[in-house]
């Protein structure tokens, strides 16, 4: 999984970028089949960043995610919590779709066919 971040209007420490890679990374524990995290800090106004976020998945699912508030590591947490959720809804619909008999296969017996 690649994780890119980026910024606009201003610059990162390595540490800052380092400690939310890491954050980024825990949403594998929850969907393993993420391919890249993309986030955008917009620091142009320095009193309230906004973050975005794209996370794409496997066969072409992608997740958005928008925050901005005066806190910018807050921010961060509650853009990765919004994925985390649209993460959880997305697994648990695939999960429950094949856990759920298909409706056309459940009046025709196996080996019978329709007279």
């Amino acid at each position: 999984m690649q994780v890119k971040i980026s910024t606009r209007h201003g610059h990162l420490s390595e540490t800052s970028q380092q400690n939310i890679s890491v954050k980024a990374e825990k949403l594998l524990r929850i969907f393993d089949r993420i391919t890249a995290i993309e986030l955008t800090i917009d620091l142009k106004d320095s009193n309230s960043p906004r973050i975005d976020a794209k996370l794409s998945a496997e066969h072409k699912h992608d997740f958005v995610a928008h925050d901005q508030s005066d806190n910018l590591q807050a921010s961060i947490d509650t853009v990765l919590h919004r994925l985390e959720q649209q993460l959880r809804k997305y697994k648990e619909k695939v999960q429950s779709r094949h856990r759920q008999p298909d409706t056309r296969r459940e009046g025709a017996s196996p080996g019978k066919e329709a007279e």
